[in-house]
């Protein structure tokens, strides 16, 4: 492996590269580091088209959440590409017909609903439950949104909606692989974690201590400990 790896970020659901701004420092000791943005379509392959198109010709991947779901379609679309992969409190599973009903639901909102608004809305789940209160971290969440906007959030929220499962192709993955979960993330929980991981060939599982959705913001040491590991290995 070369000494040097460009490492390309994904954000997750109405998150701006603040999302990894406690890991990039790190990360760039590695190699360049960049943040897609995955804002400007409405299904996840033109999402996957779209950062393809600019990033390096080998890269190390990561994503959370959403980031996750867009990994997952880079990694049909051009395996060759990827190096590394790194999966942070995603999901291999499509959306359930609730999950897609609340989706919806939250598509409309975002059409008359200020940004930080839809972030209050959001943010209990997306944290672990003692931090409820935190309200730094709540105030990064509704810069995120901000900006991030309501058009590009409604635009990703159609985009997981339409997302495949990704459960089938789990085992043609041949990158080495970092799946990372908070122990009491809500939203994608450590069995789903653990059946990425165990769908992986030789994927390793971490498990962060008090950590919810957001793991790179709420336990970011924890977090870029592990993806120096995998990143320098």
């Amino acid at each position: 492996m070369s000494d040097s790896l460009p490492i390309v970020c994904i954000p997750g659901l109405a998150c701006s590269a603040r999302l990894y701004q406690e890991q990039i420092p790190a990360l760039w000791t590695v190699g360049p580091v960049t943040v897609a943005r995955p804002t400007q379509h409405e299904q996840i392959d033109a999402i996957a088209r779209a950062i393809l198109a600019e990033a390096p010709a080998r890269f190390a991947l990561v994503g959370l959440s959403m980031g996750g779901y867009v990994s997952f379609e880079i990694l049909r679309q051009a395996p060759s590409r990827v190096a590394k992969l790194a999966l942070l409190d995603t999901s291999a599973r499509a959306d359930t017909p609730e999950q897609s009903q609340n989706r919806r639901a939250q598509i409309r909102l975002a059409a008359s609903t200020p940004a930080r608004e839809i972030a209050d809305g959001l943010f209990p789940r997306l944290v672990h439950r003692s931090r409820h209160g935190d309200d730094r971290l709540r105030g990064i969440f509704r810069l995120m949104a901000e900006e991030v906007g309501t058009a590009a959030y409604a635009r990703q929220q159609t985009a997981i909606i339409g997302r495949p499962d990704s459960r089938p192709t789990l085992s043609v993955i041949r990158c080495p692989t970092l799946v990372v979960v908070g122990d009491g993330d809500e939203l994608t929980p450590p069995p789903v974690a653990a059946e990425i991981a165990n769908g992986i060939a030789g994927a390793r599982l971490v498990t962060i201590a008090d950590c919810g959705h957001a793991c790179t913001l709420e336990r970011p040491a924890a977090v870029t400990t592990a993806l120096l590991e995998w990143a320098r290995a």
